[in-house]
């Protein structure tokens, strides 16, 4: 069995949300476990397993905009705690006796593991866009350029990089392997109804959309807006898990920015899905596009009454569309994934190549 450390990206609940499944998986074929992260990442993922925190990078969002001078000044006031994390993961590697890193687009562990000569596995969906054939607006060249250097900045050199996508498309990178999305347990038993609400979800208060919606015939219920209670026909609501799955699944459609779990798993459940790109995010205008172009649902960057209208007209067309959507649960990502840590952890295995 491997000595196995696990590099989760915080930014966002996403990453902690699949590294958990994989996490359960691991456990249970025997391999010991160590969990690096920071903020959601670490509260998501420490009541189950050992969890180390480190030094992460955050993203800075004003009314459902990041901005990036606050992104960087925030960053660059914390930058001597990602220096002692490297060092406390060097000491705990070697405690540990850590043979190989798993990252889910955590930066710190996959550097440190370069550093020590560790293998490395990825599994994160951002690669799809450096690791693919793909394509985007050609008016986001430039911010498509700079995501795709982050994401090579982030976790480069991987021995493996086992990539998620809620589409198919080529490979053009050597050792890279496209699997269905990673979907948590809860979203791969619910049961699925179809109520009169449109779920949205925000990733920060937006009050331009609530005064759009306000105007719009339909019961909406709301998550993100930072308050409580019925105004009008939206329903507004605090953070809950529960109360967000029980919602997520009885929708008739949903209405949000367009993060890679909650519209994988929207896309899983049969629900159409309206995306609101976060301004300036290429990751989410990525997912939005390809969220458009497979037919599942639409996209604005600016929406107004007549565009979410014309979505919800428009939902026989994406359900028909989403009765084949190819729905698969997570065995052969995590089956690829055991062939790997056997691989490179079984010296007789590696003696082969």
């Amino acid at each position: 069995m491997a000595n196995i450390l696990y590099g989760v990206n915080g930014e966002g609940a996403g990453h902690s949300t699949r590294a958990k499944e994989v996490l359960t998986h691991l456990r249970d074929q025997g391999h010991t476990l160590h969990v690096a992260s920071f903020d959601r990442g670490l509260r998501n993922l420490s009541s189950d397993f050992d969890v180390t925190e480190i030094f992460g990078f955050r993203i800075a969002y004003v009314n459902n905009r990041v901005r990036y001078k606050r992104t960087i000044a925030r960053n660059l006031m914390t930058m001597p705690q990602a220096a002692k994390s490297v060092k406390r993961l060097k000491e705990l590697i070697a405690t540990w006796q850590i043979n190989l890193v798993i990252t889910d687009f955590e930066p710190l562990t996959c550097h440190v593991a370069h550093g020590m000569g560790l293998p490395v596995v990825s599994i994160d969906n951002q690669h799809c866009l450096t690791n693919a054939v793909v394509s985007y607006p050609k008016q986001y060249r430039r911010d498509a350029a700079a995501t795709k250097l982050v994401t090579r900045l982030m976790t480069p050199h991987a021995d493996a990089y086992l990539v998620i996508s809620f589409f198919t498309a080529p490979v053009k990178k050597q050792n890279t392997f496209l699997f269905p999305p990673l979907l948590r347990e809860e979203i791969l038993k619910v049961v699925v109804t179809e109520g009169e609400h449109i779920l949205v979800y925000v990733t920060s208060p937006a009050p331009l959309l609530a005064k759009t919606l306000s105007a719009v015939r339909g019961r909406f219920i709301a998550y993100g807006f930072g308050r409580e209670g019925e105004e009008g026909n939206i329903l507004y609501k605090k953070p809950s898990l529960e109360g967000f799955l029980r919602d997520l699944a009885g929708a008739k459609a949903i209405i949000a920015n367009s993060g890679f779990s909650l519209v994988t798993e929207a896309l899983h459940l049969g629900k159409p899905y309206l995306a609101i790109p976060v301004e300036h995010q290429f990751e989410q205008i990525f997912n939005a596009y390809w969220l458009q172009k497979t037919g599942y649902g639409a996209y604005w960057e600016d929406l107004n009454k007549e565009r979410v209208e014309s979505f919800l007209y428009n939902l026989p067309v994406y359900r028909e569309k989403l009765i084949g959507y190819p729905r698969q649960g997570n065995s052969a990502l995590l089956a690829k994934l055991d062939a790997l840590i056997f691989h490179y952890t079984t010296p007789s295995s590696r003696s082969k190549d």
